[in-house]
């Protein structure tokens, strides 16, 4: 089993090297061939020194590539990632680590030893803990999959969280079932087309702590985009 890790950054200058070192460590424990795993900075168009400090790692690390994305968009610098990929598994994680790294063996090993399509992470699993979460930010995460789940008939609980793998057999055939957004939303019509393809689910329940100083997210502006969006793929869905 050979799998990439893409880690999506924007002007990420301050954090960049701390984390993607932290990644590399615990990663190189688990996992001691560093041939049999890459981590990907999927630069999204930084302004600041990220492209510089991520080619250092980049110098440092031989299994730490970077790839630049032509243009930003969560969706676009995961596809041009992927679709670069030569791994058995893809998946993706935040930056911010904010997804417990224990969960990254479980994941894998969903894949590998139990023949699972895509593994996401649910903070909204009952045995899921998640810290430091704004009652406002957990209010507009219920809301948001209430819809997906009234309006798109899906039944996965968590579409927005960023922890998700996949068997890199099984992109084209869910882009072309409709997972083409070049933004945020792309992470939620990965589950939704691969519900719709009778894709081999996966729920993790894991613990998330919610690194509110450093987000990036304004939840009003991101809201109307998503019900947009989720308009636009509705029309793809396959009439039963």
């Amino acid at each position: 089993m050979t799998f990439d890790i893409t880690i999506p950054v924007l002007n990420e200058a301050e954090t960049l090297e701390h984390q993607v070192k932290t990644l590399h460590a615990y990663v190189l424990q688990l996992y001691p061939n560093e041939s049999q795993w890459n981590i990907v900075i999927a630069d999204n168009g930084s302004t600041d020194q990220t492209p510089n400090i991520a080619q250092g790692l980049a110098q440092t690390f031989s299994n730490v590539q970077v790839v630049q994305v032509p243009k930003r968009g969560v969706g676009l610098a995961l596809k041009t990632s992927w679709g670069q990929s030569k791994a058995d598994i893809v998946g993706y994680m935040d930056l911010d680590l904010a997804t417990d790294l224990q969960h990254l063996k479980p994941a894998l090993d969903a894949i590998e030893q139990e023949d699972y399509d895509l593994v996401y992470a649910s903070r909204l699993h009952k045995n899921s803990t998640v810290i430091n979460r704004t009652f406002k930010r957990e209010l507009a995460s219920r809301v948001f999959n209430g819809l997906l789940k009234a309006y798109l008939g899906v039944r996965f609980s968590d579409g927005m969280c960023g922890f998700k793998w996949l068997k890199r057999a099984k992109l084209t055939p869910l882009m072309e079932a409709g997972a083409q957004n070049d933004g945020w939303f792309f992470s939620t019509e990965l589950l939704t087309t691969a519900e719709w393809l009778n894709y081999k689910i996966y729920e993790l329940p894991v613990k998330w702590t919610d690194d509110v100083s450093s987000s990036k997210v304004k939840i009003l502006p991101l809201a109307k985009r998503y019900i947009a969006s989720m308009i636009a793929l509705k029309q793809l869905k396959p009439r039963s």
